[in-house]
């Protein structure tokens, strides 16, 4: 019975040192970003947009603005004012 428990301690023991080895080190300092890069806490989150034509999700500065909407290129706008019915006066 003490063989049986020795065993189970030092597997235990393999075991937790397996787990440490395993995992990557936590670190507390950021990581050096590239020069000319803002650092993380320095951009603001921005308001996500969805394309009129084909729905897809785009943060505000990458969209393009149209009649009826904003879209995700030009093709999408060109396309949705396409099938829009000319507006007459």
């Amino acid at each position: 019975m003490k063989f049986f428990l020795i065993l189970l301690l030092l597997g235990l023991v393999v075991f937790l040192l397996g787990m440490k080895h395993a995992r990557p080190a936590q670190t507390k300092t950021p990581k050096p970003s590239a020069p000319g890069a803002p650092a993380e806490s320095d951009v603001a989150p921005q308001t996500m947009l969805s394309c009129a034509h084909c729905g897809l999700h785009l943060p505000r500065d990458e969209a393009l603005p149209g009649k009826g909407g904003v879209f995700c290129s030009a093709a999408h706008r060109a396309a949705f004012e396409a099938q829009q019915p000319p507006s007459g006066a």
